[in-house]
């Protein structure tokens, strides 16, 4: 039986607050929908100070903004980017498109089509994510999608030199130097100077969430996301100070990003406890990652590894890291998680920034269903199907007759009947009534 070293503050009334976050963002997107361009401005002015001549920079601008970006930056984007390519490649490489024949003359098929544009949302505000720039470009770019609409908004009025290199160098299409609800509502309704797109992909705050499952529908999104989450799993042989620096990593995302401990020895557990509280007043982003561990921070103590595995897959957490002495275990004893980090010599924060895997990742026990952001999200698997032996239209055309009768469309019946006379001879009883 489980049981809790640390448990989390009981959950707060959050719904009046969601449904505030609702309204307020279905109100934007109906402005922008009827005011377009205007009322995007209005709000880049309100919430970002800030209203350029153009939303949109320019290929001179860019040249000059990445100009100015040191050039150790510059090479480490591109080589976390090369990291993203590399597999994102490998994962598009594995899709193949289908051709099969089924009976004779009936060929029945799928093709990976890319989507025509994806919006891709780079978050900015207080902690700018550039790696965003990465995972949803580059990924994106990797599956074919001819055109790549990108917003990031300023930072406390200044252009995010960084973040724009990053677009870039990833091959964005398109640059906008726009944030929030505004900028995902522009890109999937379109205004008059930025084009619609059907997908929407990209981290963002609780509003820029919100917007984006509004939207869902009328757009594709990559998934709904929630605040960043980790859950460790981890043995005697876990290295306490290793385990609580990396429960911080994640906390420091948000106030309400739950950390959580699982492990199978009450007294690392403990130590773990003791490393946090001691790392805790030190950190800069303190201010984040306090209240997240004090709030939704869990040390849950188990008796078995099994028993370990189990409960954290009734998290569904975003990212599953495992410090045990066999930490390949979890491949086969784990189904539910956003993304499993294996081993001391891995963490999250590769994930996060540097590795290669994606890091838009689902929440809020979204894992139970799905995985995160790849290549596979901005490709439409469509299928083609093509008769040409007559015969077997013939025997499809009698089938689909008796078929579509059972479920009284006579509508579908008749296209059926319409082959099997034309190909075998059978008579349309209904034609000479019809004809009558």
């Amino acid at each position: 039986m489980p049981r809790f070293l640390k448990s989390p503050v009981p959950a707060a009334q959050v719904t009046a607050a969601r449904a505030d976050v609702a309204d307020r963002v279905r109100a934007i997107l109906d402005d922008i929908r009827e005011r377009g361009d205007e009322a995007v401005r209005q709000y880049s002015e309100k919430f970002d100070n800030w209203s350029p001549g153009s939303f949109r920079l320019s290929a001179g601008e860019i040249e000059r903004i990445v100009a100015g970006v040191p050039e150790t930056v510059l090479d480490d984007i591109r080589f976390v980017q090369q990291q993203v390519r590399t597999f994102a490649q490998a994962q598009r490489d594995s899709l193949l498109d289908v051709e099969i024949e089924t009976l004779p003359g009936v060929r029945l098929g799928h093709r990976h089509v890319p989507v025509s544009a994806a919006g891709a949302y780079v978050p900015g505000g207080r902690y700018p994510l550039t790696a965003s720039a990465h995972m949803t470009i580059v990924t994106a770019k990797v599956a074919g999608v001819p055109r790549v609409a990108a917003c990031t908004p300023p930072i406390r009025g200044e252009i995010p030199a960084a973040t724009v290199a990053a677009m870039h160098l990833a091959g964005a299409d398109e640059i906008y130097l726009l944030g929030g609800v505004q900028a995902v509502a522009a890109l999937a309704v379109g205004t008059e100077t930025i084009g619609s797109v059907p997908m929407l992909a990209g981290p963002g705050n609780a509003y820029v969430a919100e917007a984006k499952r509004q939207l869902f529908g009328e757009v594709g999104i990559d998934l709904f996301a929630g605040p960043t989450e980790i859950l460790v799993i981890a043995d005697e042989h876990a290295d306490p100070f290793v385990v609580a620096v990396d429960l911080l990593s994640q906390a420091e995302h948000g106030p309400d990003s739950p950390a959580v401990l699982v492990t199978t020895s009450e007294e690392l557990g403990r130590e773990v406890e003791r490393h946090v509280e001691r790392l805790l007043p030190g950190m800069p982003t303190k201010d984040f990652a306090e209240p997240a561990w004090r709030d939704h921070g869990e040390i849950v103590v188990t008796d078995t590894l099994d028993e370990a595995f189990a409960l954290a897959d009734t998290y569904a957490s975003e990212h599953v890291e495992v410090l045990t002495e066999n930490p390949r275990q979890a491949l086969t004893k784990m189904r539910d998680y956003g993304a499993l980090f294996l081993g001391e010599g891995t963490c999250v924060s590769y994930g996060d920034k540097v590795i290669g895997t994606n890091h838009v990742l689902p929440t809020r026990g979204a894992a139970r269903y799905t995985g995160g952001l790849w290549v596979g999200k901005y490709l439409k698997t469509v299928t083609h199907q093509e008769v040409t032996d007559t015969a077997s239209s013939a025997l499809l055309g009698e089938v689909c007759g008796r078929a579509a009768r059972v479920e009284l469309f006579e509508g579908h019946a008749r296209s059926g009947d319409v082959r099997a006379a034309k190909y075998g001879g059978k008579a349309l009883p209904w034609n000479e009534e019809a004809g009558a």
